[in-house]
């Protein structure tokens, strides 16, 4: 009969990496959570990792293998396993690391400001320096505190300021209440890219009262990380680009009557166009082959895909146009 819920997706190639990430849940000052660790078919098997907890740390978890499905699909089974008692699911990538006050800020700031969906600042380093705190946020109109200590932010039209940098929303920062873990799941057929932004805005929608916190509730590990092991000559990456684009095209519809939103992500699913077809020019450069049959897949959804291959091929798209395409 938990408070809190952690769901965490296990696909890694090394010995530790979910230990430690567990350890970092075990470190927590708030102490009144489960735990759920789906294993989605990882080549370096959950229980083995579960064999260096303690007999009171293995109690509260519990192991889900599955077939694999990707992160999104290992997110779901977890969130359709979640026990009736839980108030809050709070999710940890297996190659991150919560800091210690992470469940207690949430906690705090759901319960006393009665609160549904929650995101904690996440940790920036020389790796991920697009990170910023939540507090910039402050400059956004409408934006205000409600908190002190920690800092928490009420930030109007939270789902459009989203669009306008992805960079300060993070998965392993997240916590979201029963009313919306019960409705809201994420789209597991776009693995490679973007079923996070997809999932953060349709919770953000769905939520009564979201709540940004200035302290940093995670940092990154240093596992595998399918996004950001993908650059633009593996074979995944036309792939990848093809499902932001797709993650894009369903959040135009979610903001149909946003301009400003519009042309925000439109001008995101020019980028995904612009990097898939430098990608593909870099392979024929290389006397590679390109993946015609994605390519022809993209083009039947998107017919604007022949334009910006017809700009590339005339020379009117530089290198640096194809910028890289926001990610989270």
């Amino acid at each position: 009969m938990a408070t809190f819920t952690v769901i965490i997706p296990f696909y890694q190639r090394d010995a530790g990496v979910l230990l430690r990430a567990l350890r970092s849940i075990f470190a927590q000052s708030f102490s009144d959570y489960d735990i759920l660790v789906v294993d989605d078919a990882s080549p370096y098997p959950g229980e083995r990792e579960l064999e260096e907890l303690s007999d009171e740390e293995r109690s509260r978890v519990r192991l889900i293998k599955q077939a694999n499905a990707g992160p999104g699909g290992a997110r779901n089974t977890g969130l359709d396993n979640v026990p009736a008692e839980t108030r809050f699911v709070a999710f940890l990538d297996s190659d991150d690391i919560w800091l210690p006050t992470h469940l207690e800020n949430a906690h705090k700031s759901l319960t006393r400001l009665d609160g549904d969906c929650y995101w904690a600042s996440m940790q920036a380093d020389e790796d991920f320096y697009y990170h910023f705190g939540m507090a910039k946020l402050e400059e956004e109109d409408g934006a205000r505190r409600v908190l002190e200590a920690p800092l928490v932010l009420e930030v109007p039209d939270l789902a459009s300021v989203m669009l306008k940098n992805w960079s300060f929303l993070h998965l392993s920062c997240m916590v979201i209440a029963r009313p919306i873990f019960e409705k809201v799941r994420f789209e597991p057929l776009l693995r490679l890219a973007a079923e996070d932004v997809l999932f953060f805005c349709d919770c953000i929608l769905a939520a009564r009262h979201p709540l940004l916190c200035d302290d940093a509730g995670a940092t990154r590990g240093r596992g595998i990380n399918i996004f950001h092991g993908i650059d633009n000559l593996s074979p995944q990456f036309l792939r990848q680009q093809f499902n932001t684009w797709v993650a894009l095209d369903r959040l135009e519809l979610r903001f149909a009557r946003r301009p400003d939103a519009i042309a925000s992500i439109n001008a995101y699913k020019n980028t995904a166009r612009r990097q898939a077809l430098w990608s593909q020019a870099g392979l024929m450069r290389r006397r590679r082959v390109p993946d015609l049959s994605m390519l022809a897949q993209w083009a039947w959804r998107d017919p604007a895909l022949f334009r910006t291959a017809f700009e590339l091929g005339a020379g009117k798209l530089k290198p640096r146009d194809s910028a890289s395409a926001a990610s989270t």
